[in-house]
This record gives structure tokens, sequence and C-alpha cells, in this order.
């Protein structure tokens, strides 16, 4: 079996140090190049753009994970919110059913209004309108 070989390209020792602990958890070898050496990868582009693939390289090449990647996922706060005021205009206003449909408790839905900022009212408002 072949092991996969994850490579480092950074004089940063806190994210070497990260794709190390990435690496060994995933049960792949690390290795570390310094980005000031073009000797060893001289079809590598800056930024997050892949290797040259004609190089004789693996298309298989994944950027390393980081908080920029990750800006395009959802937290998990927001989409509780977005589902709380969604069940509660669904249900227009009516506290109970949107509790009960979305599989909590009453008594946990009004913490998590007050907790998110949610006016149920709103919902109300618009049942009458």
């Amino acid at each position: 079996m072949t092991q996969s070989k994850f490579i480092v390209v950074s004089e940063d020792p806190v994210l070497i140090q990260k794709a190390r602990d990435f690496a060994a958890n995933c049960g792949m070898e690390c290795e570390v190049r310094n980005p000031n050496s073009q000797s060893h990868f001289p079809s590598l582009a800056s930024g997050s753009n892949p290797l040259d693939t004609n190089a004789g390289y693996s298309n298989n090449i994944v950027p390393f994970p980081s908080q920029s990647h990750n800006s395009k996922v959802a937290k998990m706060n927001d989409l509780e919110a977005q589902a709380i005021e969604q069940a509660i205009h669904a249900f227009r206003g009516n506290l109970t059913e949107a509790a009960k449909a979305l599989g909590i408790g009453r008594a946990t839905l009004y913490r998590k209004v007050k907790l998110y900022n949610i006016d149920p009212s709103s919902a109300r408002r618009k049942k009458a309108a």
C-alpha cells in the first residue's frame, strides 16, 4: 500500500506544525519545503493555484484547510436561527406549534428566540395583515 505524502511549502512555524499534526492524524507523511528554494518545484504557482500538471506532478493537490476556505461555510448558530425563524413564520407566530415542528420543547424555543433576538411578533403581524 502506498502512503500519501503531504508537502508543506512555508516558513511559518505555526503553519508547519499544524500541517504536521494534520498529516500525523491522517496517517500521512509530511514533507516541509522552503518556499525560497525554487529548485524543488519549478512550476509552483503563487497563492492557491495548483502546480502545473503538465510538469509531471499529480493533479490531486488539495489546499490546506484555512480560515479563507471556511468562510463559505455557514455557522451552526446561523442555520439554527434561520430554521427557527422559518418555523415561526410557517406557523404564523404560534411558538408551540413551531417548537413541535422543530422537535424541541417550547421552553427551549423561547430560550433560543431570546438568544438569537428573533421577533416572533413579526410573524403574527403578517397573519393579521
